[in-house]
């Protein structure tokens, strides 16, 4: 009698998800198993390493929190959450670069005037106030876009990671009127580490990789029928630029900050 082979052990657990009630969960999980079966066929995976797989990812969840999501993190430094960007904006030529999301961002920021500054508590800061206009790709202002805004303080920590920083620190919603233009105070970003006491951070160093992020800020700009961005805007003068852990920098984010305001216009192309 011939060996039940690994090829046969694939056919077979595709086989027991062909007739999904729901078609996508379906195909993704199809895909899934081949890809994962590929991988430890490739690897000639051990049983201890898949045990030590096992335990890493369960590390990971027991990780997370209301504050910390270190699967976002993981999915950061293996430079996941990049591509799912590119692959979903599939930006058109002249459009702002997306990049990452990150794991801190908080919903409902404190919608602010337009001018209006998001820092609540940084004295060692320095400010730095960001001007521009949301345009689509012909030049024309979009009138409503709204620029949903957060950073660091100048101690290189978000506000819901430091219990000195009053809630909502660095961050704030605005939206631009007719003429398109957004104008809002920060303070300098600085570079900093993500958290590194996890099993995303264990990875990194046992790969030979550090956890630092180039100095930026965030800027998600949404408006009615157009497609959403997700994106920073980098220091030119900041280390780890060529080397971002969660390989968030695209050369069209880089701007010079170096004087007391920064100027960027956000270009964005119709959905659909």
């Amino acid at each position: 009698m011939s060996v039940f082979s690994t090829a046969q052990h694939l056919d077979e657990a595709l086989a027991a998800y062909s007739d999904p009630v729901d078609q996508r969960a379906g195909q993704i999980v199809q895909s899934a198993i081949k890809h994962l079966y590929a991988f430890a066929e490739e690897i000639g995976l051990t049983r201890d390493e898949w045990m030590q797989g096992i335990e890493f990812l369960t590390a990971v969840g027991q990780m997370c929190d209301d504050t910390r999501q270190e699967f976002i993190l993981l999915s950061d430094t293996l430079g996941l959450s990049m591509l799912v960007e590119m692959i979903n904006q599939d930006p058109a030529d002249g459009t702002t670069d997306p990049t990452v999301f990150g794991p801190f961002h908080v919903p409902d920021a404190p919608l602010k005037k337009m001018g209006e500054s998001i820092l609540i508590d940084d004295d060692d800061g320095t400010p730095l106030t960001f001007t521009g206009h949301v345009r689509d790709v012909d030049g024309n202002p979009i009138e409503g876009a709204l620029l949903d805004v957060w950073q660091t303080a100048s101690n290189g920590m978000y506000d819901v990671q430091d219990p000195s920083q009053t809630p909502m620190n660095c961050r704030g919603r605005f939206v631009t009127g007719t003429d398109g233009a957004y104008a809002f105070v920060a303070v300098k970003p600085v570079a900093y580490p993500i958290p590194g006491d996890g099993p995303a951070g264990a990875m990194l160093r046992a790969t030979g990789r550090h956890n630092w992020r180039p100095a930026h800020t965030h800027v998600v700009v949404s408006a009615p029928g157009v497609k959403t961005i997700i994106t920073h805007l980098f220091d030119k003068d900041s280390d780890y630029l060529d080397s971002d852990t969660v390989f968030g920098v695209r050369d069209g984010l880089i701007v010079d900050m170096s004087a007391s305001s920064v100027r960027f216009d956000f270009v964005v192309e119709a959905d659909g």
